[in-house]
């Protein structure tokens, strides 16, 4: 076996696909986000404004937040120092998740060191809890949430995106006493789509299921403190398991589940990806405290942040460019094709100086390659207005078919 060829021959497939990612190396500046310097790869530097980034609402430059972690990073040092049954649990850790069982109004929550290992974990433990366990998950859900679905070890059934007919009928066919969970998302990131929460929690009830919900792309941006969607709609006690994150929003890192005090034990004493991984940083964990905190009296930084949204959608609606528009403050432009996706981004980013990912499969799928835009209050008009010129401009440079908004 010629490793090495088979190794170019797979990045190969990736470049002939048109969708081989590349690392775009940027140097954010405190104070100054969304603004941001890149290194070219001749290793001169570009001034450029970042479109695709997650920090939703610019907390990652927040003094509140950056005194907490100065003062925790001074008064701590650096690292944990282990795992959170090794010395590695603080006052900071037990804070921010008094902080979060809070929000969400739960008698507990659980840190992790991302939201990608808090719903693998989860989920991959569940059915250890509850032998027998059918988990009912939506076909769009996250690939954290696909992957700890798949390594349960249990039976797992795949309904139709948001199809809640679908749901129920393949509830219908299982077994009444067996186990039951529900696992599904508030906002689905790439198309910006919310799931029927209160549907599914009806589901629930009638069928004896428990409920999971990923909130990741809600939490710190929806309903009066920032909790979620589910908040918004006054459904987080209809909710058993919430999983959110402190990278997004909230402008850190990290994940966490919500949920009773005896199921966030039983996830701590059973998963081993909590088990078993160094925990967060006191420093961090203090500024996501923080930040948690902070935004649950930020009305206002929710308001504008949906506002810049809807303003975007509209500009670009104006020009005929095929959005998808559902509500949400994610802005997915279509473009359909991984080597044009490509092509609009590199030239965004080095004729333009606006940086924004191309989205290509495995991420979404083939033939719907698009550009995910996520505008932030910090975002001002001259920096949209050059988005939208850019986007005029390249999209008929580009010679791509203009159509109505695609949502």
């Amino acid at each position: 076996m010629d490793y090495t060829a088979k190794l170019d021959e797979a990045i190969a497939r990736l470049h002939d696909e048109g969708r081989y990612r590349t690392f775009i190396d940027i140097e954010r500046r405190k104070g100054q986000f969304p603004h941001a310097v890149w290194t070219k790869p001749d290793g001169t530097e570009q001034d450029i404004t970042v479109w695709c980034g997650n920090d939703y609402l610019g907390m990652g430059q927040n003094p509140v937040v950056l005194e907490a972690m100065e003062e925790a990073l001074h008064a701590t040092g650096a690292g944990s120092g282990g795992t959170r049954n090794i010395s590695g649990t603080t006052v900071y850790h037990k804070r921010l998740e008094a902080e979060l069982a809070d929000l969400h109004g739960k008698e507990a929550a659980l840190l992790f060191t991302s939201a990608y290992i808090a719903n693998d974990a989860t989920l991959s433990t569940l059915p250890k809890l509850f032998p027998g366990l059918i988990i009912y998950s939506d076909e769009l859900n996250h690939a954290s949430m696909i992957e700890g679905v798949r390594r349960n070890g249990g039976a797992k059934r795949i309904f139709r995106h948001n199809d809640v007919a679908h749901l129920r009928e393949l509830l219908e066919a299982d077994d009444p006493a067996a186990p039951k969970v529900i696992a599904f998302e508030s906002i689905y990131s790439m198309d910006g789509d919310f799931g029927p929460i209160e549907a599914i929690c009806d589901l629930a009830d009638e069928f004896n299921a428990l409920t999971y919900i990923d909130e990741v792309h809600a939490v710190g941006m929806y309903g009066p403190r920032g909790a979620g969607v589910a908040e918004r709609d006054r459904l987080m006690h209809r909710l058993d398991i919430i999983n959110g994150t402190l990278a997004k929003a909230y402008g850190v890192m990290g994940g966490y589940i919500a949920a009773s005090a005896k199921m966030c034990d039983a996830i701590r004493s059973y998963a081993p990806g909590f088990i078993f991984t160094t925990s967060l940083p006191p420093a961090v964990a203090a500024g996501a405290a923080a930040s948690v905190k902070y935004l649950k009296t930020a009305q206002d930084l929710r308001d504008k942040h949906q506002q810049q949204a809807k303003v975007l959608k509209m500009r670009l609606k104006g020009l005929g460019l095929p959005i998808i528009d559902h509500g949400s403050h994610i802005v997915p432009v279509m473009v359909g094709d991984p080597v044009h996706t490509k092509m609009l981004s590199d030239m965004l980013l080095e004729d333009h100086g606006i940086y924004v990912q191309p989205i290509n499969f495995p991420t979404v799928p083939r033939g719907t390659e698009r550009l995910r835009f996520t505008p932030s209050p910090v975002h001002e008009f001259k920096e949209m207005d050059a988005l939208v010129k850019a986007m005029d401009s390249l999209w008929s440079h580009c010679a791509l078919n203009r159509a109505e908004a695609a949502g």
